[in-house]
């Protein structure tokens, strides 16, 4: 497992760094946290202490003869910020070694990854938007903060994201450090990326539903990769077991008629379409007014008609230019059967890329991981797995490679 510095800004957010100590060890993950002096003003040492079994301190002179300005940052695999405060991130962009978390900064040569959180105010301000731009040039990784309410009565930008979101964002960068360094200028940036998530909902009656498996956790990595990287993004949820990521516009949609009326809404504006939601094939043809009741019946027959097809409906509006990626979700007796029965679908439906998913068995649907094949249209097919929110960065990269050079069949 990795060597993780939790760097703590003096804010209010720092609270929930907490939170983000046990998400991070419950992996197995080694944290040790290194506030600023302000931040003890919010959490106490003792708090960090035991939460991350390690000693803490703020300045270099605790411990000075294991040097722990220098040797902290040389021996971690990630440096992660959160709450990164306008002071911190100011003092970060002028180099500053004032204390023992900024002498860290300067000393790492691991990922570097900062959550700001601050007011509204202070996050647009064009000292902070400079000291960030600098921060990314770099190769540092600055997320943006989520949107909501902040200290006070005060709502809008600049709240620190949820822990959840924090640690999928730092095990992508373990998995994968070639998101700091020169893609930390996100690669995405100037694209409007629209994705869908979750299982829809078909009403029977007024309580009951058809429904499917999908947790929606693939459309939520899609959609954080995406804006992680630069894009602006908007997601389109249905049914979902988690939270959406900090800094995406959220669309929410309950049957497969809502989502194809939302996608057929957004997509022509849209540089990128991502289909990840899981769209029911059939519906009621007339659904109940009240509680259908037992009334002593054996069974019941239901009527079902078929739903819009949602993505072939959007590939043939698909505006020029725009790359439509699709996801099928498979049951399959091989790897070469998963690719047949998936370039098929990508033919069939006229997408431009499609992730395909053997979920025999129950595989897939609401696990943390996956393994996937990506297939365009000109049959090369990409294998990937591991944890979705990493999988979800191989298809942003499938995604560029083919919004900036379509393959053709």
């Amino acid at each position: 497992m990795a060597r993780v510095i939790l760097g703590v800004a003096g804010g209010i957010a720092a609270y929930k760094a907490c939170e983000v100590i046990r998400r991070l060890r419950d992996p197995g993950h080694d944290v040790r946290v290194v506030p600023t002096a302000n931040a003890l003003q919010f959490v106490g040492v003792t708090t960090w202490e035991a939460l991350s079994g390690h000693p803490v301190a703020t300045d270099v002179w605790t411990g000075a003869a294991e040097v722990p300005h220098v040797r902290l940052g040389q021996q971690a695999d990630l440096v992660l910020v959160a709450p990164a405060t306008a002071d911190l991130l100011a003092r970060a962009a002028g180099g500053r070694a004032d204390d023992l978390l900024t002498n860290i900064l300067l000393t790492a040569r691991c990922p570097v990854v900062m959550f700001p959180a601050m007011h509204t105010e202070m996050w647009l301000h064009e000292a902070t938007r400079a000291n960030v731009a600098t921060l990314r040039g770099r190769g540092v990784v600055v997320a943006d903060p989520d949107s909501g309410r902040l200290t006070g009565a005060d709502s809008g930008p600049g709240r620190l994201p949820d822990p959840g979101d924090i640690r999928a964002v730092a095990e992508a960068v373990l998995e994968l450090p070639a998101l700091a360094g020169p893609a930390a200028a996100r690669d995405l940036t100037g694209l409007r990326v629209v994705v869908s998530a979750g299982g829809t909902q078909e009403a029977l009656d007024p309580v009951r539903f058809l429904g499917n498996h999908s947790s929606g956790l693939m459309g939520i990595g899609i959609a954080r990769a995406a804006r992680l990287r630069g894009a602006d993004v908007t997601l389109v949820a249905a049914r979902m077991d988690h939270e959406p990521p900090a800094g995406v516009e959220v669309r929410r949609v309950v049957s497969t008629g809502d989502l194809a009326r939302a996608m057929l809404e957004l997509a022509p504006s849209a540089d990128v379409v991502v289909m990840a939601a899981a769209p029911a094939d059939f519906t009621t043809a007339a659904p109940a007014d009240h509680k259908i009741k037992k009334d002593g019946q054996a069974g019941l027959t239901l009527d079902l008609v078929q739903t819009t097809d949602v993505l072939a409906t959007l590939a043939g509006s698909k505006p020029a230019g725009q790359t439509l990626v699709g996801f099928a979700a498979e049951t399959a007796d091989s790897r070469a059967e998963l690719v047949e029965l998936g370039t098929a679908k990508l033919r069939r439906k006229g997408a431009d890329l499609l992730v395909c998913n053997d979920v025999s068995g129950g595989k897939v649907f609401g696990d943390a991981d996956t393994a996937a094949v990506i297939i365009d249209r000109a049959g090369l097919v990409t294998e990937c797995a591991g944890r979705k929110d990493v999988v979800a960065h191989a298809i942003c990269d499938a995604v560029l490679a083919q919004h900036t050079h379509p393959a053709t069949p």
